[in-house]
């Protein structure tokens, strides 16, 4: 097809593409699209396939040029955004649209002009010597022992109280209640059966747990609550409630004894308690290291970017958006619509929910970008040697069957996610180079995480 095409890239990384199909091309299409159209249309008083041309222009002649725009359109579109690089031909969610519809006159050239978004393209100004600060952590016993007593919750059986059994802290307790009114009778639709805490964490509503505690299995009690003003229970707070309990169960947990049964029953490749020590505080180094390399990258990447300016296109930022709530649907176990109908149009709808994720999913979207960018610029590849010694690394960080892992990796997507990571860490290792990086301050293993 022969044409002049015209990009001129706007703001928002919008970009608006000009197309002149010259006339040649257009009547001859035009010609093409009458003998299809003469072959396949019936009309009354003529065979199918004999109805001649200027009966088919006379009664047609609208539609079929509307149908010749379009086809010239998209055919033309496909030919050139095959030939143009990543920063002129559309993101995959910016489809292209019209900025008005085109008159086509057969015996002339055929104009259009479309915008869509495209990928930000960033000049890269400064990338080195930056300063970055990040804490230090360590995994000490402490850390090892609350995982173990952890494991020992998990593992535990919990067994009903003897009868008589006064409650008490870690006891776990299931009672039925209601608020009662000034005159002593049930609120309606404050009632509940069978609710089950555990004494002493705190999760129930009204925070009941010193006052159960004494009580036994049968006994009623009517409590009278008054709520501070800052209580995070906002239906509770500066309220007095008056709550009648009956405590209907009673269990404890009987937790098994720490020594290398124990460890057994975690998993039969520990021979002993100090084999899952081992592992536990292995996998918290890794879980440090990992954190650690996590906020590093954050630190430098953050800085960088405050040194670009990068303009993200709409489509890209609704795109971020909606992926988000997408995985918000996933961990509801629900569809995407059906959480927006759980959401309904209130104060927590999704239009109110995704604004406030925006200025967040705008800096995600501007670091991606920045090292995107930087990765093409630099031309950074791994080889297919590093893909193997990566293999081995978490084969044996991951205490996986090599063939096992490999499996997994077999996956072409998999691999293409471990091979960008290693192209990441390869980047991010020349830029620290060009930077400062200092220790901050000492953080224990759950100040860490909690981050």
């Amino acid at each position: 097809m022969d044409y002049e095409k015209n990009i001129t890239l706007k703001e928002k990384s919008n970009a608006e593409l000009s197309v002149k199909i010259k006339k040649a091309d257009v009547q001859e299409s035009y010609k093409k699209l009458l003998n299809k159209y003469s072959k396949e249309l019936q009309i009354p008083g003529f065979r199918k396939g004999k109805v001649p041309v200027s009966v088919l222009e006379t009664k047609y002649g609208d539609a079929i040029k509307g149908d010749l725009a379009g086809d010239l359109i998209e055919d033309s579109l496909k030919e050139i955004f095959e030939s143009l690089d990543e920063y002129e031909r559309p993101l995959p969610y910016s489809y292209p649209e019209l900025n008005e519809k085109p008159e086509l006159k057969v015996d002339e050239d055929f104009s259009f002009t479309v915008h869509y978004d495209v990928f930000p393209k960033v000049e890269i100004k400064k990338t080195e010597g930056f300063s970055i600060e990040v804490p230090e952590a360590s995994v000490s016993e402490k850390d090892i022992k609350k995982e173990l007593e952890r494991l020992q919750e998990r593992n535990a059986l919990v067994t009903a109280c003897k009868e008589g059994t006064s409650a008490a802290k870690d006891h776990i307790a299931t009672i039925d209640y209601c608020e009662l009114d000034d005159k002593g009778k049930t609120i309606s639709g404050t009632e509940r059966q069978d609710f089950v805490f555990t004494i002493g964490s705190g999760l129930n509503i009204y925070k009941i747990d010193d006052d159960i505690i004494g009580m036994k299995k049968g006994e009623s009690k009517e409590i009278t609550k008054t709520f501070p003003e800052d209580d995070s229970n906002k239906d509770l707070a500066g309220k007095t409630k008056k709550i009648k309990v009956t405590l209907t169960a009673l269990k404890y947990k009987d937790l098994p004894a720490l020594d290398d049964d124990f460890a057994q029953d975690i998993n039969e490749k520990y021979k002993s308690l100090d084999e899952l020590k081992a592992d536990i505080k292995k996998k918290f180094e890794i879980s440090v290291e990992e954190k650690i390399k996590s906020l590093q990258k954050n630190a430098l990447t953050e800085q960088m970017v405050k040194e670009h300016t990068i303009d993200l296109p709409e489509s890209m930022v609704r795109a971020e958006l909606e992926s988000r709530w997408m995985m918000m649907a996933n961990q509801f176990r629900t569809t995407p619509e059906e959480l927006e109908k759980m959401f309904g149009k209130g104060p927590q709808s999704k239009a109110t929910l995704l604004e406030g994720w925006r200025e967040d999913s705008e800096k995600t979207l501007k670091e991606r970008v920045l090292i995107e960018t930087l990765l093409k610029e630099r031309n950074i590849e791994v080889s297919d040697d590093e893909i193997e010694a990566e293999y081995v690394r978490l084969s044996e960080r991951m205490d996986i069957a090599l063939d096992e892992l490999k499996k997994y990796y077999s996956n072409p997507r998999e691999k293409e996610y471990l091979s960008e990571g290693l192209k990441e860490e390869k980047l991010f290792k020349a830029l620290y180079e060009k930077s400062t990086i200092k220790k901050g301050k000492k953080l224990t293993f759950e100040e860490l995480l909690k981050d």
